[in-house]
């Protein structure tokens, strides 16, 4: 398990993580999502090793991640623009990161080359963004590490080759200690895959949360109510995140299960009601108005 506690970061005056406190659990596929410069890469880095925390601590299996050459052993980091030597090939890259990890299976990265229609011998500066990107999980895959962090893994994929991603990790997880922790602003391809969700904002979290457990407590009324009155009432008595008036008809985004939504709205005697359960996109844009990053702030 991933242990973090009270993490922060800054370059100069820029502050890129504060104070973010949460759990990654072992063998779960855990998305890592947030706002445009919310610190999910530095975060990402950071539970890699590639550089220090300026506050808090990351501690996996209870040993501390940086400098911690041991634990580093069961982390592979694929960045957004990720590197390869000049000039290489993929059969290059694969005796690289042999020499780094012990567990490296070269016949397995051999034969997923092939079954992706990579050339092994081929240099990879010809190889297309896609094509990058499918070599960098392959390479993350056959390292046999516990710990693999993705960011942005999907961008670039098409959509044949991000569900064959998706079974790649299904099947490590299946077979050994395989934890997938992905950065992403693809909030319908992480709703696919995810087991846990953690949302960044400015550099803190927001929520770290089991992705059913938060699917089960926010959800969308749409109702008809025959008063006014009864609106507001209805309103002040919910958890709401957000809520606007279509005519007659009255949609709120509020916290809570199913059941007590529909009886709350049901107290007043509605015309017409609908509970309808909200997608990993729009939980993102709920939670992130609540704190006050919302379009209509934006273009103002």
């Amino acid at each position: 398990m991933i242990e973090i506690n009270n993490l922060c970061k800054g370059f100069g005056d820029i502050q890129a993580v504060s104070g973010v406190t949460m759990e990654i659990k072992q063998g779960c596929v855990f998305g890592l999502v947030g706002t445009n410069g919310a610190g999910k890469s530095t975060l990402l880095r950071m539970l890699a090793g590639i550089i220090q925390p300026d506050e808090g601590s990351i501690r996996i299996g209870g040993q501390p991640v940086y400098e911690h050459a041991e634990i580093k052993r069961e982390i592979f980091y694929i960045s957004d623009d990720a590197f390869f030597f000049p000039n290489s090939k993929p059969v290059d890259m694969m005796q690289y990161y042999s020499h780094i990890y012990e567990n490296f299976d070269r016949d397995q990265f051999l034969s997923m080359l092939r079954k992706f229609g990579l050339d092994a011998n081929r240099r990879i500066n010809t190889f297309s963004k896609g094509m990058k990107k499918q070599l960098s999980v392959l390479l993350g895959v056959c390292a046999n590490t516990r710990y693999l962090l993705c960011d942005e893994t999907f961008d670039g994929l098409d959509p044949v080759m991000r569900q064959a991603v998706k079974s790649i990790f299904a099947s490590e997880i299946i077979n050994r200690e395989f934890t997938p922790i992905i950065a992403s602003h693809n909030l319908r391809e992480l709703e696919d895959i995810c087991d846990y969700i953690g949302l960044l904002h400015e550099g803190g979290i927001l929520l770290s949360e089991d992705l059913e457990d938060m699917k089960f407590h926010i959800h969308k009324l749409q109702c008809v109510l025959p008063e006014e009155a009864l609106e507001m009432e209805l309103l002040r008595e919910m958890d709401v995140l957000h809520y606007e008036k279509s005519g007659s008809l009255l949609l709120v985004t509020a916290r809570g299960t199913k059941t007590e939504i529909l009886d709350c709205v049901a107290r007043r005697n509605p015309i017409f009601s609908e509970v309808i359960p909200l997608t990993l996109e729009e939980i993102f844009i709920s939670e992130t108005e609540v704190a006050g990053y919302e379009v209509k702030n934006i273009l103002l």
